[in-house]
């Protein structure tokens, strides 16, 4: 690829698998030999942390966005992945930008000159749809919107649509939805597969997609999580780690 495919993993609604699933697409990525690139923008730096990423001695995306560092100096390169990761002084970002002018525009501007040196750049949102979001769908080419089967989650689903619809009028014409993906998701229970109908309704209602596969509850995600290592090098035979390999198949076969 000449350029990378920049992907924004978003949802208004929290504790939906945003993180996770940021992590495990990137780390199924560079398995299948893609050059990946992660970005935390979650002020809670959860991908960071989860990873292992350095957080604190280092430069973060707090300054990339300021435009005190470059891309290529605060890149982490770690067995995942490539990422650039956040902590807590991101939260202040979003008042100390208020009166800049194209704050909009911060992240796909300091993502340019490395834009070709990746297949695919992954950006992990907070759950808000404030200037971070903004910024990460003003320079994303597609949005994954991961979701659990719940009436919250779907409020949260038509939000960010609102929000998309807006991003594209104002600031990025080429941004498009790839599909809802359902996370935490039980099939075994009654109120799983109401939830997962009134889904694909939803996506039906915003002319988005639901994607076939499903990404099952596992233990062995907060396990990976506290061990500091993706799904994959943890344990690729979970049925979690099997579930998102083929989501990234089905992602990539279009």
């Amino acid at each position: 690829m000449d350029t990378s495919i920049i992907i924004a993993i978003a949802n208004q609604k929290g504790g939906v698998a945003k993180t996770t699933t940021t992590a495990s697409v990137a780390a199924a990525l560079k398995r299948r030999g893609f050059r990946v690139l992660t970005i935390d923008l979650d002020p809670q730096g959860n991908l960071s942390d989860s990873l292992g990423a350095e957080m604190f001695k280092l430069p973060t995306t707090y300054e990339l966005l300021k435009r005190v560092s470059l891309a290529p100096d605060v890149t982490q390169h770690l067995d995942a992945c490539d990422i650039i990761p956040s902590n807590i002084m991101l939260a202040g970002i979003e008042q100390e930008l208020l009166s800049e002018t194209g704050k909009e525009y911060r992240l796909k501007e300091t993502l340019r000159p490395i834009s070709d040196r990746y297949d695919y750049i992954l950006i992990d949102t907070p759950p808000s749809l404030g200037v971070l979001t903004i910024n990460a769908l003003t320079c994303a080419d597609k949005v994954i919107i991961p979701t659990t089967a719940g009436i919250f989650a779907a409020n949260g689903i038509q939000q960010l649509n609102n929000t998309i619809l807006n991003i594209k009028k104002y600031c990025n014409q080429g941004l498009q939805p790839a599909g809802i993906l359902l996370t935490k998701f039980n099939p075994r229970t009654m109120v799983g597969q109401e939830m997962k109908e009134l889904t694909r309704h939803l996506g039906q209602h915003i002319n988005t997609k639901v994607f076939h596969t499903f990404i099952r509850v596992s233990v062995a995600v907060e396990e990976a999580q506290a061990n500091k290592l993706d799904l994959f090098s943890y344990r690729q035979d979970s049925t979690v780690a099997q579930d998102y390999n083929a989501f990234v198949q089905e992602y990539l076969e279009g």
